[in-house]
């Protein structure tokens, strides 16, 4: 149950959606939410594999800010009464998957995950934050604040895969150039359906 605070919020959001581009913004909360959801699968299997090894409170602190985003997007798709993509549960699944099989690779393995899915994810956000600031820069500009700090964590964790050892990982290229070609269908698909 939302305190006081929280619903004053609500109502205040749903009166500035006058005037909004309601499809830009579905596709955007739709895509992020659907991009955060797979983000938490991923780190939720990655800690399956290496929780207690001594990359395991790296992982955790990447999986916290993730568990953030995902809160953050629940919300903004009741606020802006946006359903989610209906591939939802492929992405619990394939993101586990993703997240624990790069881990079975070891510590080098992950981090070359967190990498690519990371480096995909801030260039996302970063046509994101073009195609609001075309818009209308004033008019979205709670959600824009959102997607920039949003983008920022995921180019931390980014940064965090390489100073780990990322690029070690055999066949990095390779692995990362095929979880990217992965996100961008996902991104793909979760923005339409």
């Amino acid at each position: 149950v939302p305190g006081a605070g929280a619903s004053l919020r609500l109502c205040s959001m749903r009166v500035a959606q006058e005037g909004i581009n309601k499809p830009v913004i579905d596709r955007i909360i739709r895509v992020d939410h659907a991009g955060e959801y797979g983000a938490n699968r991923i780190y939720a299997g990655q800690m399956a594999v290496l929780g207690r090894s001594s990359v395991g409170p790296v992982i955790q602190q990447m999986w916290n800010q993730e568990k953030d985003h995902l809160k953050k997007f629940n919300e903004l798709m009741v606020i802006y009464r946006v359903r989610p993509t209906v591939f939802l549960p492929f992405w619990n699944i394939a993101g586990f998957v993703l997240g624990a099989g790069s881990a079975l690779l070891g510590k080098k393995g992950a981090m070359a995950c967190t990498v690519a899915v990371e480096e995909s994810i801030s260039e996302h956000y970063n046509n994101q934050i073009r195609t609001l600031i075309e818009e209308d820069p004033e008019k979205y500009k709670e959600l824009l604040q959102v997607i920039k700090q949003f983008r920022d964590d995921e180019q931390e964790h980014h940064d965090i895969g390489l100073e780990h050892d990322a690029e070690a990982t055999p066949a990095y290229s390779v692995l990362k150039t095929a979880i990217q070609l992965g996100c961008k269908t996902a991104i793909f698909l979760s923005e339409r359906i």
